[in-house]
């Protein structure tokens, strides 16, 4: 892990925006175990904030052995999580059918090695060769019509559901992470970031902002264009490169 730690750099923040009233996102940078996290919670006012906290907090312990070991760890808190949000913090909740839950998207990296696990519309993003690639697929009712053939893009999107979600921590008891494994090259960036970023951004723009030499620099242009336009939502970023 000492390796990896010298060889990556990151920046980390999560902003209000212009419209809601409390931050329910929450995010990890931890250059030193090659671990980094997003997580953008649901269900309105403190139910959201309390699960991403949770998420983030439940990653931010030790994770011990090779890559495989802690993307394994990482599933297994991630599982438990989605247990104790569906049914613990769910049965003692104050309102009737409440929602307590959060997307996550986290990356772990060792040696020549990555591993991006999610679940929910939070993604990352590969900065390779001058190209933007977009490593997660969004778990939302956008995403299922538009793989399941039944609308183009364009009508999917203008579906009065579009933005609901498929997969998220405490939505459901049946919880399907997703996993994307892949060798690292020399010059990668990564970008995680909540919906509220990127719905606010162009992919040119994130190009450009991941262009940039720094990841502090990237995160700062990111956030900053963002909050330049309506930030109806809150916005969160992690950059990361070597």
């Amino acid at each position: 892990m000492t390796t990896t730690a010298q060889l990556w750099r990151s920046a980390a923040r999560t902003e209000t925006g212009k419209v809601r009233r409390r931050n329910e996102d929450a995010v990890l940078a931890l250059p030193e175990r090659g671990l980094w996290a997003v997580a953008d919670g649901m269900g309105g006012h403190q139910n959201g904030a309390l699960a991403s906290r949770l998420i983030i907090e439940q990653l931010a312990e030790p994770l011990d052995g090779d890559l495989a070991q802690r993307l394994a760890e990482v599933r297994k808190r991630l599982h438990e999580l989605n247990r104790l949000l569906r049914h613990e913090l769910t049965v003692s909740a104050d309102h009737p059918d409440p929602v307590i839950g959060s997307t996550v998207v986290a990356l772990l990296i060792e040696a020549n090695r990555a591993a991006c696990i999610w679940a929910g519309d939070s993604r990352c993003y590969l900065w390779r060769g001058r190209r933007l690639y977009q490593l997660s697929r969004d778990h939302s009712l956008l995403q299922q019509l538009i793989d399941q053939d039944q609308l183009s893009p364009s009508e999917a999107a203008r579906h009065p559901a579009a933005h609901a979600l498929t997969q998220a921590i405490g939505a459901s008891d049946q919880l399907k992470l997703e996993i994307l494994e892949l060798d690292l090259l020399p010059g990668d960036a990564f970008l995680l970031c909540s919906d509220g970023l990127y719905q606010s951004l162009s992919a040119d723009e994130l190009s450009a902002a991941l262009n940039l030499p720094s990841p502090q620099l990237s995160l700062n242009r990111l956030v900053e264009h963002a909050l330049a336009g309506p930030a109806r939502d809150n916005l969160s970023a992690v950059v990361v490169r070597q």
